[in-house]
């Protein structure tokens, strides 16, 4: 594939600075579904074991220029008319029509959908979609996704060295990081002056009934975990998963805790319904820019959790090769640097730092974005669950959710 020259020109500029002025992030663009959501989502928590993995579809991308693309709201660059100016891009470089789709709305829930067909090995309607990493851990485990063949993905070379081997998925050879970011703590300025520091400050008393945290389990358990002084990245188990989701019990039964949610918690913090909340890193990038420099992020000083959404094909895609080929071309820096401009989030692909300085230096330093190895040092990764781990904390915290 041809190289993309360096964007430049006052037309990709006037994009940058639209999308800072009208962001909408993919975890914020669509409500919650409220319990209907969660019940779907407990009944995704189903470990599927037991069963013949299946067999991986036969590619017919020789012949077929076609991809459909499963993905979260607002994750890729949009200009104002609807149009994904790099994927516009990468179908006039390969002749690949790409059919974009925002289908993803939620991890657990986006599985509940299309697990039963993986199952069968058939064909889901999407031959590339991102998922979080334990997601895709289910999917590896399973046997839901296809081995990529990296010699369609010259650019894998640009992926940063800390996410080239990880337990889910050694040498990446089932998947592909597209964007990643941090879960931490917020709050209002105005009405929380002097700041928080820690997850202990949410429960505060002058912030009673005015907190919320994220109804993902692997963020707000995580943090509660890291200021109990547990390694979620290392060696835990049950005691130290009771400790953090007993204190959660409490400070949702005392009031201290407004509401559990996902996507729509932004709605809250705008409302000021609630004033703190346990968040994520480029949702509040956003919120400043819709609605007033009002919130501010932190990594809390015990850390945060560190996540990665990634591309995989789905077992039953006739098109691996084609979603190969899109893989290898946002893992171009430059393509890289344009996406990251628009999502805030942190790109995994080297050389995208540089690419965004050309375009605009201020962008290049920002840490939620290209975070330096100060920054990473206090950022942790949930470390993966088994099956039975998985059944057991994630109904565990989801009594906590349903009865808040």
């Amino acid at each position: 594939m041809s190289r993309r020259p360096l964007p430049q020109d006052p037309m990709i500029r006037s994009l940058i600075a639209q999308a800072r002025r009208a962001q909408v992030n993919r975890r914020t663009l669509l409500a919650g579904a409220g319990g209907g959501a969660a019940a779907l989502a407990l009944a995704a928590c189903s470990t599927g074991g037991g069963q013949s993995k299946p067999t991986p579809a036969a590619d017919a991308s020789s012949t077929d220029k076609t991809l459909n693309w499963a993905n979260w709201a607002a994750y890729i660059d949009e200009d104002e008319a609807g149009n994904y100016p790099t994927l516009e891009a990468f179908e006039e470089q390969t002749g690949i029509a790409v059919n974009y789709e925002v289908a993803v709305d939620d991890n657990n829930t986006y599985y509940g959908k299309v697990k039963d067909q993986l199952a069968l090995g058939q064909d889901i309607g999407a031959d590339t979609v991102c998922l979080t990493d334990w997601m895709i851990a289910r999917w590896i485990r399973f046997g839901y996704a296809q081995e990529l063949d990296l010699g369609n993905i010259p650019n894998v070379k640009n992926l940063t060295p800390s996410l080239q081997d990880v337990d889910f998925d050694p040498g990446r050879k089932m998947s592909l990081p597209w964007q990643g970011g941090f879960a931490g703590i917020c709050w209002n300025k105005e009405a929380v002056p002097g700041g928080l520091a820690s997850v202990s400050d949410l429960w505060n008393a002058e912030l009673k009934g005015r907190v919320g945290v994220l109804s993902e389990m692997r963020d707000t358990m995580g943090l509660l975990m890291l200021e109990n002084g547990v390694d979620i990245s290392g060696k835990w188990g049950d005691e130290e998963y009771n400790e953090a989701i007993e204190l959660l019990q409490k400070q949702v039964s005392d009031g201290q805790v407004r509401n559990i949610k996902g996507n729509s918690y932004l709605e809250d913090l705008k409302s000021e319904d609630t004033l703190a909340a346990i968040c994520w890193s480029g949702d509040i990038t956003v919120i400043n820019a819709e609605a007033g420099d009002k919130w501010e992020f932190a990594i809390p000083t015990a850390g945060g959790t560190l996540w990665n959404d990634n591309f995989l094909v789905p077992i039953g895609s006739p098109r691996k090769a084609n979603a190969e080929a899109l893989m290898n071309y946002y893992y171009e820096p430059e393509v890289a640097a344009e996406v990251a401009a628009w999502v805030n989030f942190i790109t995994p692909v080297v050389g995208a730092q540089e690419a965004a300085a050309a375009i605009d230096p201020e962008l290049a330093e920002n840490q939620l974005i290209f975070p330096n190895e100060q920054t990473l040092s206090n950022a942790f990764v949930f470390r993966s669950l088994d099956g039975a781990e998985e059944q057991k904390y994630q109904a565990e915290f989801q009594k906590i959710l349903l009865g808040s």
